[in-house]
Order: structure tokens, then C-alpha cells, then sequence
């Protein structure tokens, strides 16, 4: 796998925060290197059958969406997930090119970039997401590289049981 660098061009806050982000995003993509599209649909993990390669990559796109655009912005949510279906944006993955939804990924990462690099760390989200809290675009940038870090663990299983491929 393609090394990918996690040191930022500079030391401050913002850039260490995007840096790392942008580093788990970039490894979640490096991932999915040369996946054919049968491996990136399969579920290998019987008491997990929504995690494949494509539903995981799916997931982290629609996160991103949600704490960004619904929770950030305060925009209605448009995202794929139902009360019934809280999980389909992994289900529906597997009817998906990989390779669309690795440059659906990408290009709202790019998008999401120009967003934060527009916005103060400081600002808070419109929408509360706990008891009434309104976090600060600071706390969504921290929470989406830990979250992107966690499946970047679970692609680098899946991607090692379907070819024996590990790396970042």
C-alpha cells in the first residue's frame, strides 16, 4: 500500500486537526487499492454482515455528510438512513460501483475542506446532538478522524482476510 503522510505543512491547530483527518480519509481510500469488485462487496465477519469494503467507505462518506451538513449547517437530513434502517447507508453500498462511491468520498471531502477552511474552529453546530449541545466545528473535525481512524481498523481487517494486503 501507498505510504500517505500524516505530518501537516504547519503546527497550528487547524492544520494538525485537517492534516489528520484528511490522513484517515486518505488511508480509508488507500484501502480499498485494487479491491475487485466481488472482494468489496463480500461481508466476511458472520455476526457483522453490513461490513464490506464498499459499505464501510459508504458509511464514512454519509458521516461525514450528517455531522457536517445536518449537524454543522443545520441543514434537513437527506442522507440514506430511515428509522427502520438505521444502517442502510451500508446496506445499499454493495448496488454501487466502488469506484463511485471512493470519488463520492472524495469529492465531498474536498468539498467539506473548503467548509472548515471557511469556518472558525470555535463556530458551533446549529443542531444540538446531545442533551442540547451545541458542539464546535473543533469537536466534529476530532470526531470524524477518530471515527474514520476506528473503520480504518475494520477495512484493514477486512482488506487482510480478502488478499493478505495490510499496510496504513
Amino acid at each position: 500500500m501507498t505510504r500517505i503522510d500524516d505530518t501537516p505543512t504547519a503546527w497550528d491547530e487547524r492544520s494538525q486537526l485537517t492534516t489528520f483527518l484528511d490522513y484517515t480519509r486518505d488511508t480509508a481510500r488507500t484501502k480499498c487499492d485494487g479491491v475487485s469488485e466481488e472482494n468489496a462487496r463480500r461481508a466476511l465477519l458472520p455476526g457483522s454482515p453490513l461490513m464490506t469494503l464498499s459499505g464501510l467507505i459508504n458509511h464514512l462518506r454519509w458521516v461525514e455528510y450528517y455531522w457536517f451538513q445536518v449537524v454543522f449547517l443545520g441543514e434537513e437530513d437527506q442522507g440514506p438512513w430511515t428509522d427502520e434502517d438505521p444502517d442502510r447507508e451500508m446496506r445499499i453500498a454493495v448496488d454501487f460501483p466502488l469506484a463511485q462511491l471512493l470519488d463520492e468520498y472524495a469529492e465531498q471531502s474536498a468539498r467539506y475542506r473548503e467548509l472548515v477552511a471557511a469556518n472558525d474552529l470555535d463556530d458551533k453546530a446549529k443542531r444540538p446532538v446531545r442533551n442540547g449541545l451545541h458542539v464546535d466545528l473543533r469537536w466534529i473535525l476530532l470526531h470524524l478522524a477518530e471515527e474514520t481512524a476506528r473503520h480504518n481498523g475494520h477495512l484493514d481487517i477486512l482488506r487482510e482476510m480478502l488478499d493478505g494486503t495490510t499496510g496504513d
